[in-house]
């Protein structure tokens, strides 16, 4: 480069500094400014050779993330300086140790913080993808103004990456709009999540984006006519009123009017609500709410409104802290308008998030909607036996999901995802709560387990002491809380079963003249073709290995040459065995592929791509020509088929045969004698390993008949029942009845 140019270019970054200072949200003391000054310089001198890919210095980067971070999501100095230094430990000699000492622990807690982020970020491949985000989302936990930053260091690449190779373009913006816009959507940055979407969209679907834009510029004289045109018939009766007020038109980002085109499967032309008018205005924190519906009073007055489509956020502000009133009206010439109505305080909080949030809180001891999500993040992140695609779909369904609100017996209001279940509800509460939960009541009325709530319903948990989860509720809940608990109480109840199989396994051998030990353990697992001893010790608590298959196992013992033999190939096979014997974790034999929240058995094949074995985290996708083809979950190709055929996805999961439930009808007859009844609820109730379904019965003259349908693991289990109720008194026949 030329001297003249240099100089030109020096003059340009100093504007650039200078432009920083002005444009900051929150007012800089003067120590501000020195910190400020001080990053500024250090990165300066820290970045002087390098260059971007469009040939710029490369600290008009850090610069522009700087002033993301300072406008648009309003942090203070701290945050500047961490944005200014962000990328000079990861490309220059400079460590996070020199800006602990250059600055202070907190401005290097955040670089090292971001460091982290992107040197995760390197070796990036698409198997990676879940594991990489879980990474980052980790660092939420320590400090959220590191994915703030984050944030601001995304907005900028998607703004500048015309220069970039086209598969790295398609690649940075699935990302964002797979993960980054998401987030700035849950931290309430809705500004920085709108631009995000528009500029994922450009780069992943370039033709339908320029088609959008330039339809949009086609009509826009038209829209700002009609806006105009409300506006005006609007502005005269707010006057007469008295209120403080701005009128604004918005039109409906790029990415949304393709949401709703292919989700409505409708043209441009017949997006209806393609732009919005937003009044935001004046008034004391007390007067907040009496002048928004002021307002409503005023638009409806004027035009007539859509019932269906009021969203009070005022009354009952989002987790995100977000609070507005919309209103969708029908304006003239037939057509749907949103009118958004908000305070400049509400305003504020909708446009900079958590930033603003904070300047508006009245005490420190107030727990903001943030605050709340992330001690659920922190619960989500305490469990690290979640696959890392499962954490990241139950992350996303928190970032994205839209609220419903529900009421708890006494009135309190509760804040779940949309799609939440009745048990979901119940664990919100507290997961001891969840664990005990027997029933629920929706508005007064008993509903199953797995009832989806809607907004404004009155929920009502009844708790037994004796009650505990079954796998089936793994099916009945979407929150990824009640997951978890649910997946820890059943691990628990897993063990505890293993220990009682075990004491019976030492009695059952010591009947068979066979002393229990560590070899005989290894030889067991063997022989059932399991995994660990604590499969064998489950299958033999749950009554799933018969006394008959102990008795085979014992003769083929007491032929020394099978003993010798199978010795022989034990000391090959198993090296770990003594390691085996109190492995903590069940290591299930999955031997069974099943489809849907039904647990269909269907045809399938095994996709070539990512060669899913058992026991892997799978799902199903649906083919024109092939049937279902079955791949990993962090399959190179699964982002793109879960994001593009949503439809065409189906829910797959291996099953240990041994523990799938199977549904029995038993028909009992005999005499009608005093007691009965209750003796055979007794009898089936006091078998742990059986869950009653339905139970009908009725006498005739002196005779008694019954039927009973049970939810069983195994036919073991069924027959000890069976013979159980046969000694009832009274009790003459007992017949399984198979259906065809």
């Amino acid at each position: 480069m030329t001297e003249i140019d240099i100089e030109k270019e020096n003059k340009a970054i100093a504007h650039e500094y200078k432009e920083l200072l002005r444009i900051s949200y929150q007012t800089l003391s003067p120590s501000d400014k020195k910190l400020i000054r001080k990053a500024f310089d250090v990165a300066v001198d820290a970045h002087k050779e390098q260059r971007r890919k469009s040939g710029e210095a490369y600290i008009f980067h850090p610069i522009a993330v700087a002033k993301i971070v300072a406008s648009e999501i309003g942090l203070g100095a701290t945050s500047i300086a961490a944005a200014l230094l962000h990328d000079v430990v990861e490309d220059t000699p400079i460590t996070v140790e020199d800006i602990e000492r250059l600055f202070n622990p907190k401005v290097a807690q955040l670089v090292e913080g971001l460091t982290k982020i992107s040197l995760v970020q390197k070796d990036l491949n698409a198997s990676m993808q879940a594991e990489n985000f879980r990474k980052m989302i980790l660092t939420l936990n320590d400090d959220v103004r590191v994915i703030l930053i984050k944030l601001a260091d995304r907005l900028h690449n998607m703004q500048t990456m015309d220069s970039m190779a086209e598969y790295k373009q398609t690649k940075i913006a699935s990302e964002t709009l797979y993960i980054y816009a998401p987030l700035a959507h849950r931290l309430g940055l809705y500004n920085i999540k709108t631009k995000l979407e528009d500029l994922g969209l450009k780069y992943t679907e370039p033709a339908i984006y320029n088609d959008i834009v330039s339809k949009i510029r086609e009509t826009k004289e038209e829209q700002d006519a009609y806006i105009k045109d409300i506006s005006d018939v609007l502005k005269k009766s707010l006057d007469n009123e008295g209120v403080d007020y701005i009128i604004k038109g918005r039109p409906k980002s790029i990415y949304s009017i393709r949401r709703k085109m292919r989700a409505q499967n409708v043209t441009f032309d017949e997006v209806y609500d393609k732009f919005a008018l937003r009044i935001v205005y004046k008034a004391d924190p007390h007067d907040e709410k009496f002048i928004a519906w002021k307002i409503y009073s005023i638009v409806t007055d004027h035009y007539r409104p859509s019932p269906s489509r009021l969203r009070d956020w005022i009354s009952s502000p989002k987790s995100t802290g977000y609070e507005a009133l919309h209103i969708t009206v029908m304006g003239p010439k037939g057509r749907w308008v949103e009118v958004q109505v908000r305070s400049e305080r509400m305003d504020e909080i909708a446009e900079k998030g958590y930033a603003a949030h904070y300047k508006y809180k009245n005490g420190a001891t107030e727990e903001s909607g943030l605050d709340t999500w992330l001690n659920l993040l922190r619960e989500a992140l305490e469990n690290p036996e979640t696959n890392a695609v499962d954490f990241v779909e139950d992350f996303k369904m928190n970032l994205y999901s839209k609220e419903i609100f529900v009421f708890t017996p006494k009135g309190e209001i509760k804040s779940l995802p949309k799609g939440a279940t009745s048990l979901d509800f119940a664990f919100s509460i507290h997961s001891e709560i969840g664990i005990k939960t027997r029933g629920t009541r929706v508005n007064g009325r008993l509903v199953p387990l797995n009832h989806e709530l809607k907004s404004g319903d009155q929920v009502e948990v009844i708790t037994s002491p004796n009650q505990k989860p079954t796998v089936n509720w793994l099916e009945y809940v979407t929150t990824s809380r009640a997951k978890n608990k649910i997946k820890n109480v059943l691990n628990e109840n897993t063990k505890k079963i293993a220990e009682e199989g075990k004491e019976l396994l030492v009695r059952k051998l010591k009947h068979l003249k066979v002393t229990f030990n560590e070899q005989v353990t290894n030889e067991l697992v063997n022989f059932f073709k399991l995994k660990t001893s604590l499969d064998l010790f489950y299958r033999v608590g749950i009554g799933a290995i018969e006394n008959q298959q102990l008795k085979d196992y014992a003769a083929q013992k007491s032929n020394s040459f099978i003993n010798f033999f199978k010795n022989k190939i034990k000391r090959n096979k198993d090296t770990t065995a003594a390691e085996d014997i109190h492995k903590p974790v069940i290591s299930s034999n999955y031997d069974m592929l099943v489809f849907g929240t039904e647990h269909d058995k269907l045809d399938y094949k095994l996709s070539q791509c990512c060669n899913p074995i058992p026991g892997d985290d799978v799902f199903g996708f649906v083919t024109i020509n092939e049937g279902i083809k079955v791949h990993k979950k962090d399959c190179p190709n699964a982002i793109g088929m879960q994001s593009n055929y949503a439809y065409r996805i189906m829910s797959a999961k291996w099953i240990d045969s041994s523990q799938e439930e199977f549904k029995a009808i038993i028909n009992i007859t005999g005499m009608d004698v005093l007691g009965l009844t209750n003796q055979l609820t007794r009898v089936i109730s006091n078998n742990m390993s059986v869950n009653i379904q339905s139970i009908s019965l009725s006498t005739d003259a002196g005779i008694f008949h019954g039927q009973i349908a049970v939810i069983v693991k195994n036919n073991t289990i069924l027959k000890k029942m069976i013979n159980a109720i046969k000694k009832i008194d009274g009790v003459d026949k007992v017949t399984r009845e198979y259906r065809t």
